[in-house]
């Protein structure tokens, strides 16, 4: 399974480890928001790409 992790602010320990534990065994790629304004279109095809969308705060 592939999931989309959308990170609006940096990961503190707790969610990288529900990331990196959580969904072990799966292809998880990882779009960082808070770096600044992200490639729109790397976005849109990620996400008909993934299987999952998981947004964090």
């Amino acid at each position: 399974m592939r999931n989309l992790h959308l990170l609006r602010s940096r990961p503190d320990e707790v969610v990288r480890t529900l990331i990196d534990k959580g969904y072990r065994g799966d292809e998880n790629p990882e779009m960082p928001l808070y770096e600044g304004p992200p490639d729109y279109e790397q976005l849109v095809n990620d996400l008909f790409a993934c299987d999952r969308v998981i947004s964090w705060w």
